[in-house]
């Protein structure tokens, strides 16, 4: 502020303004050369039939350009008409730029490298499971990597302000119990981080996994240092610590190989002509493009007291696939059924027993309760004693008419 305050009673202005138009002419000048020097380079590498270089251009365009514009001014800066207070100012600022500028060099080169490396691990293949993996272990040393670069600008831009250098000589020398304290208070933090890079090492799950996490079926859409995104079926996202995937038992569907069997259950009538649904089973299964070729089987696995249980069992490339097959087949063969074979459908079935042939029912005796044994032998009642039935046969008595 001093500093400051003592330009403006000294009428500097002048200086300051041209001071700031030799900047931007500078600025300028560097912006320029990177152009030019691209697009001489961009036309060189069309012409090679390598993908690298193309790669590194595109990675290296702007830390080229801050490099080569700190550079020039880096050569301008003598001619800065500046007082003592304002060069050491402006060589303070190039000195912040400059660690800065390297950082993010250095940031894009791991970039590039990790695209370079990438290059032959194509992840849209069916077969992808080595691309998978090395897509995570390099996302993982990138993630790592670049944490590492940033701790490590952020120190030396501290180092660079005077105030901070002495402070932090002064806790280097506490370093011991600031180290356990801070190691108490993060350590669910620093355990999330440790439980990243083991992740990344053993590898229990990769990009684009099919898992199956707290019941919910999706794909392992980005995994970090501390948490891993789960893509679910129905474009949800699930967020999961990465120690729940040490810590708790989950299924991976795609931890070897992509391919899949799935089944559809069909429930018949005893009745169903099981020959003639494995062959329309198999007449669906065989010429359709999602199944790849390696199981396509039907068996009774079942007898259930009204019903049999038939499993239809067919293999594709993939869970999504398999679950498309699976619905076309469960789908079919209803169908089928329905058309051709209607009475193999469940049914349930009930058979009431009449009497038997030449016995005549008998009425329950009057007064007597229901289901009391009839007596021996019985005695006309007057009919005067029973009401009398429309047709003039009094209540209770059955003529022979009635027993036959």
């Amino acid at each position: 502020m001093h500093y400051f305050e003592q330009l403006l009673t000294q009428g500097v202005w002048r200086e300051i303004a041209i001071s700031l138009l030799v900047v931007a002419i500078t600025i300028l000048l560097g912006t320029l050369t990177t152009r030019i020097l691209m697009a001489v380079l961009n036309r060189l590498a069309q012409r090679t039939r390598f993908g690298w270089d193309n790669l590194a251009l595109r990675h290296g365009h702007r830390p080229a350009t801050l490099l080569i514009t700190l550079f020039y001014l880096k050569l301008v800066s003598p001619l800065l008409r500046l007082p003592a207070g304002g060069m050491r100012f402006v060589d303070h600022v190039m000195t912040i730029l400059l660690i800065l500028a390297i950082a993010y060099s250095l940031i894009s080169t791991v970039r590039f490298l990790k695209a370079l490396f990438l290059l032959r691990y194509d992840v849209t293949l069916a077969d992808n499971l080595l691309a998978r993996k090395m897509h995570t272990q390099l996302g993982m040393l990138e993630k790592v990597t670049m944490t590492i670069i940033v701790v490590l600008t952020l120190a030396f831009l501290l180092m660079t302000i005077p105030g901070v250098r002495q402070i932090g000589v002064s806790l280097l020398a506490s370093a011991g119990i600031a180290g356990i304290v801070i190691g108490l208070a993060a350590q669910k933090s620093i355990g999330n981080l440790l439980a990243g890079i083991q992740l990344a090492i053993t590898q229990p799950i990769r990009l684009d996994d099919v898992v199956i996490v707290e019941g919910e079926w999706g794909r392992v859409e980005e995994i970090t240092l501390t948490y891993v995104v789960v893509r679910i079926w129905d474009l949800r996202r699930l967020v999961v610590p990465v120690t729940y995937f040490l810590e708790k038992p989950f299924q991976n569907w795609t931890r070897e190989g992509s391919a899949i069997l799935g089944s559809v259950f069909l429930h018949t009538d005893y009745t169903v002509p099981v020959d003639a649904v494995r062959a329309e089973f198999e007449r669906l299964v065989k010429p359709h493009p999602l199944w790849n070729g390696e199981v396509c089987v039907m068996h009774v696995t079942d007898c259930k007291p009204t019903t049999l249980e038939i499993r239809l069992l067919v293999s594709t490339r993939d869970s999504g696939q398999g679950w498309d097959l699976r619905c076309y087949v469960r789908e079919k063969m209803v169908d089928f059924l329905q058309r051709h074979y209607p009475e193999a459908l469940p049914r349930t079935r009930v058979e009431l027993d009449g009497p038997r042939q030449g016995e005549e029912a008998e009425a329950p005796a009057s007064g007597k309760p229901e289901g009391a044994a009839a007596p021996a032998s019985t005695t006309s009642t007057p009919a005067e004693t029973h009401p009398t039935a429309p047709d003039g046969t009094p209540a209770g008595v059955t003529t022979k008419a009635d027993a036959t």
